[in-house]
């Protein structure tokens, strides 16, 4: 059988420089676990147009499409700004999206012991935080027809719609029940039911998608009031599923509960193909950081548990992820921090390549 295949998208800013420690833990794995991945790699976002004038080639939509994971660095960059909407760097992202059929979004937000003291919040609030958010994320308001800018009258009017089918909803529902029956069994699903109607017919369907998985304690909460509480008590929490809208918004909250960033991946998951595996791709949530870029500043660890998100959900290597993880919050248990992480006087940061080498000695270590 052939090696499981991989297609890395670095795009811009950052993302190449994170994606070179990805591609050295890959390579880990190839020579000291003798899990071996074919990988290739191609362009997205500004990368892309630069070198195509579209920020995303027809050519690379068909690697994607053919290969058991993608995983992407980072896209945009100021110097895209005024380009037609049509053609701006994240216009690939969401073609990636959109085409893969990548519904389910997993947005882990997890505290490490040694980074408690780096969030906004108060230490007890979040020290041993463990959330997964289910952000629906191929329709919904991003998506729906009629959107655009119109004239109407003497001004100019802005049109997005939010819409949803119940096959959408059931199928993202699924999605985040499979994961509750693996975690603590608790899900709270949260939109705008009391002003939205597409908030009721997703409380219905949720609703509905519930009697199939009974041992499941399911919530329901207004998004609203649930940023609140991701603030307030945010370990009331297991699994959240929300839509695009919410989910985008609800989830770089949680994020910055555990302190930075550039500590957060995320999965992107659509149906099974033809050999089991799901459709996906796997992305840091940090952007593309132009200002740092070329600084050797930038943490790699999101990417790097982008890939660990890889080895559990489409590689069906559980173990492994586990292992990589385990060596990450090693390394921060040693206070081993790039320059996003320092909280203490007299901490010399370690460079991007630096975090690279100190979680592949730890790795080593785990043999």
């Amino acid at each position: 059988m052939s090696n499981p295949s991989i297609l890395i998208l670095p795009g811009d800013g950052i993302g190449p420089e994170v994606m070179t420690q990805v591609t050295r833990i890959i390579d880990w794995y190839g020579n000291k676990r003798d899990l071996k991945f074919d990988v290739s790699t191609d362009l997205v976002g500004g990368a892309a147009y630069d070198a195509h004038g579209v920020p995303l080639h027809d050519d690379t939509m068909a690697k994607a499409m053919n290969v058991d994971a993608v995983l992407l660095g980072a896209v945009g960059s100021p110097k895209y700004d005024d380009l037609d909407f049509s053609v701006k760097p994240e216009r690939g992202l969401l073609r990636l999206r959109k085409e893969m059929d990548l519904f389910s979004n997993l947005r882990p937000a997890q505290c490490f012991d040694a980074l408690a003291d780096f969030s906004s919040l108060k230490k007890e609030l979040v020290a041993g935080l463990d959330i997964m958010i289910v952000r629906e994320l191929t329709s919904g308001v991003y998506f729906g027809e009629p959107r655009g800018i119109f004239n109407e009258g003497n001004e100019r009017v802005g049109i997005n719609t939010q819409r949803y089918t119940e096959s959408e909803i059931e199928r993202v529902a699924r999605s985040a029940f499979e994961l509750a029956m693996v975690r603590s069994k608790k899900l709270c699903s949260m939109e705008k039911a009391n002003v939205m109607e597409s908030g009721i017919l997703w409380r219905e369907v949720v609703t509905r998608v519930h009697a199939d998985y009974p041992e499941v304690e399911l919530s329901h909460m207004y998004a609203d009031n649930g940023a609140m509480q991701l603030v307030r008590a945010p370990k009331q929490f297991d699994v959240i599923v929300t839509d695009n809208l919410f989910g985008d918004i609800l989830s770089d909250c949680a994020a910055m509960l555990t302190g930075s960033l550039g500590m957060l991946p995320s999965a992107s998951l659509g149906a099974p193909m033809d050999n089991g595996r799901p459709r996906a791709m796997y992305e840091p949530v940090h952007g593309s950081a132009p200002d740092i870029t070329g600084q050797a500043k930038a943490n790699p660890i999101a990417c790097i548990l982008s890939f660990a998100m890889a080895l559990r959900y489409s590689f069906n290597e559980g173990a492994e992820a586990t292992r990589l993880e385990t060596a990450i919050e090693a390394v921060l248990a040693e206070g081993v921090r790039t320059a996003d992480l320092l909280g203490e006087e007299g901490v010399t940061p370690v460079t991007t390549s630096g975090m690279g080498d100190a979680i592949l000695a730890a790795l080593d270590a785990s043999l």
